[in-house]
């Protein structure tokens, strides 16, 4: 394969369904016959667990893919880590080990280009590389930054995700600043959002359906909620070319328990849809790229 698409999702705040976004859309990619590895940069390893693989009964991780680049370490690829899944989607899985690399990473010069190089030696086996990110301002965001084609942010409804998304804009910057080269934030998915046109528009999620059934709000207080998600959704529009708008389903929770994307588990729920949307859009992207060159 000569052309490969390399895709991080990335927001430096937890719970916006930026792992759960990274899987499913992989799972797409699959499903249309693509060579997908998710490659998972974060210590807590949930797109390792979401793929039904556990952490704990793993010898090699990205932890030790990191640590070859310093002296006294086994010299491991990421070959050597990447295993495949029930789901068909190999993955390069991350244990808790992976939190003790930063420190070494802030000792070294190129430390922004570590994961780029580790998918150098695989990306020919690949139609896409999608990187998971942890939720931090740190140097495996930085790293998935540098590596990929395109970056995904995820947005979730609360009233400080703009400044959420303020932060992150300060990275791109960096690395901008560092490599002299522009990060590619094409895509943004606004997650448990069920759309300003929607009459229960920003559920928020499963704490505030309940909420709703117990503790209806009045209907001016709905109409203000839906004002403000419908003003948001219009500054994110104004940032990224494509904004994709997934709503709250009980079956993304369900298909995180099976340890498989939506895809292979409920691709017809309202959020499987949207994420398919995601994946078609992703292969319109890179269809359009190999015509480019």
């Amino acid at each position: 394969m000569l052309d490969i698409t390399i895709v991080a999702f990335a927001h430096h705040k937890g719970g916006t369904g930026k792992t759960t976004s990274c899987l499913n859309v992989a799972g797409y990619l699959q499903k249309d016959g693509k060579n997908v590895l998710v490659v998972d940069c974060d210590p807590q390893a949930n797109a390792t667990t979401g793929l039904g693989v556990n952490p704990e009964a793993l010898e090699l991780s990205m932890y030790d893919v990191f640590m070859t680049v310093f002296e006294g370490f086994p010299d491991v690829r990421i070959s050597d880590v990447i295993v495949s899944t029930a789901s068909g989607i190999d993955l390069a899985p991350a244990t808790l080990d992976l939190v003790g690399v930063e420190p070494y990473l802030y000792g070294i010069e190129d430390r922004a280009g570590v994961l780029k190089e580790a998918l150098d030696q695989v990306k020919d086996a690949y139609d896409f590389i999608l990187i998971d990110t942890p939720p931090s301002m740190g140097q495996f965001v930085i790293n998935g930054l540098v590596a990929a084609d395109h970056t995904v942010v995820t947005l979730d409804p609360g009233t400080f995700a703009l400044r959420g998304m303020e932060a992150l804009s300060m990275v791109f910057g960096d690395v901008r600043e560092m490599l002299g080269k522009d990060v590619a934030t094409d895509f943004a998915i606004l997650t448990r959002w069920k759309g300003s046109d929607d009459p229960a528009a920003g559920s928020g999620g499963l704490a505030l359906f309940l909420k709703r059934i117990f503790s209806p709000a009045s209907s001016a207080e709905e109409e203000k909620e839906r004002e403000r998600l419908k003003a948001f959704e219009s500054e994110v529009r104004k940032v990224f070319k494509q904004v994709f708008t997934v709503p709250y389903s009980p079956a993304i929770y369900e298909t995180q328990q099976q340890g498989l994307p939506i895809s292979h588990y409920a691709p017809e729920s309202g959020a499987g849809r949207e994420y398919r949307a995601i994946a078609t859009a992703l292969l319109e992207r890179d269809g359009k790229h190999d015509e480019d060159v």
